[in-house]
């Protein structure tokens, strides 16, 4: 089968970025992205957007990029998801033999929106949506449910906090730049029993893009490729009520087919760094199982061991994640870019030494519905 890499990457800074439209966050990704690959926009075959109508509060919300994404006289298509799902659609399309060279970007503007009634309408509008369920508070349900099947504490989500934080203290793109600890993250206001401040992650706006690219396409590139090793998706039931909630079956099976495509067959071992999607800290917990680093009902196990900080044996989320900045759908996407970065070497300040597979994960709906995981390598 023929391969797809990534070989450009760009980003903007995660905060609230109130003076900047869509359109100015999306140039300056798209620009930052085609500057890092080396190539222009002519060079590109096919353009795919990552948006929301909801969040951008405008029907047909892909509209309002499309010429700062470069889209004129090239095919376009459009997710309305997290990034994660951009990025496996554009790896997809690259490797259809219709198109050599895709272009990613997502965009989001957390800041401009109600994040309660927006992920309010994720919910069945007769029976759920009522009820005033967000992703905050079903989040919260699914905290519980963990804690009450594994004995994991609050104590533990407060650990993910600490680590991510102090990691993000070292990423120039993060939000929140703070070291905090463990009595800081139990003593901040209650958001949702059990969540409070810290375990939840911020509202952030931002754009990221990047741009992937055939073995046939390669030739228009100088820089070395990072190749996607192993990429999957999949989705569990939209009704909470029909999940095991402490039981994520859609990464279980995602991270089980990216790594039989990569040949991976004990992750904890053969990768070298992991960027997932915190968007509460327990979650990494959770995703820690069903990514397969640890037993189900251990991941409270790995994070009290060490293992995943900085000088651990698999640091997670060098880059702070979505605890440290969390632009919805655009979260994924950077998650990729912060595994890009690390495999060439490229991470700065958060760098992990000797990185050279690398997994990067995006979620989309509530409590995880659904997963994508990219295992990338050099």
């Amino acid at each position: 089968m023929e391969k797809a890499g990534i070989v450009g990457v760009g980003q903007t800074k995660y905060e609230r970025k109130k003076d900047d439209t869509f359109a100015e966050l999306v140039f300056e990704a798209c620009t930052g992205a085609l500057t890092d690959a080396g190539v222009g926009i002519e060079d590109i075959d096919n353009v795919i957007t990552v948006s929301n109508d909801f969040w951008d509060g405008r029907t047909i919300s892909s509209m309002a990029i499309q010429d700062a994404a470069g889209s004129y006289n090239k095919d376009v298509s459009t997710v309305e998801g997290d990034g994660v799902f951009g990025a496996m659609y554009g790896m997809m399309r690259t490797l259809s033999g219709s198109f050599d060279t895709t272009l990613v970007v997502a965009h989001v503007k957390g800041s401009e929106g109600n994040m309660n009634l927006i992920t309010n309408a994720m919910f069945d509008p007769i029976y759920q949506r009522k009820l005033g369920i967000d992703a905050t508070s079903s989040a919260a349900l699914q905290a519980r449910s963990y804690m009450e099947k594994t004995g994991a504490t609050e104590e533990d989500f407060a650990r993910v906090s600490v680590k991510n934080q102090g990691n993000g203290v070292n990423n120039p793109y993060a939000q929140i730049r703070e070291k905090i600890s463990v009595d800081d993250v139990m003593k901040s206001r209650k958001i949702s029993e059990p969540l409070k401040l810290f375990d939840c992650s911020p509202i952030t706006d931002g754009a990221a893009a990047i741009v992937i690219s055939n073995e046939k396409g390669m030739k228009r590139f100088k820089k070395d490729p990072v190749w996607i090793l192993g990429a999957a998706h999949f989705s569990d039931s939209y009704t909470l009520g029909y999940r095991d909630l402490t039981n994520s079956r859609a990464l279980e099976a995602a991270a089980k087919k990216a790594y039989d495509m990569a040949g991976i067959t004990n992750p904890l071992m053969e990768l070298d760094v992991i960027e997932l999607a915190d968007a509460y800290s327990y979650m990494e917990l959770l995703w820690y199982e069903g990514l397969g680093l640890t037993p189900k009902g251990k991941g409270a196990d790995l994070i009290r061991s060490g293992a995943t900080a900085m000088d651990g044996e698999l640091p997670v989320n060098p880059s702070g994640g979505l605890l440290c900045a969390h632009p919805v759908l655009v979260a994924g996407l950077a998650r990729i870019i912060e595994a890009t970065l690390q495999i060439r070497g490229e991470a700065g300040d958060r760098q992990v030494k000797g990185a050279n597979k690398a997994l990067a994960h995006g979620i989309n709906g509530p409590c995880g519905q659904a997963h994508g995981v990219f295992v990338l390598g050099s």
